[in-house]
């Protein structure tokens, strides 16, 4: 369960770093562009410190076992 936790929140971090670096094109604009740079930094902080706590709540439920 908890590898299928880990693996969600790396395909969300990848998804961050995807929106982070989405080319300007037509569609989208420079406006745009910047609040897809925002969440997707959000994104990929949040995650990565989710992936962190669970890293260290494992580490600590076999070190008070």
């Amino acid at each position: 369960m908890l590898d299928r936790i880990v693996s969600l929140y790396i395909a969300a971090i990848l998804a961050g770093f995807a929106l982070a670096f989405v080319p300007v094109s037509a569609l989208i604009t420079a406006q745009f562009k910047s609040i897809l740079i925002l969440v997707g930094g959000i994104i990929i902080v949040i995650f990565a410190i989710a992936i962190i706590l669970l890293a260290l709540k494992a580490l600590l439920e076999k070190l008070f076992k």
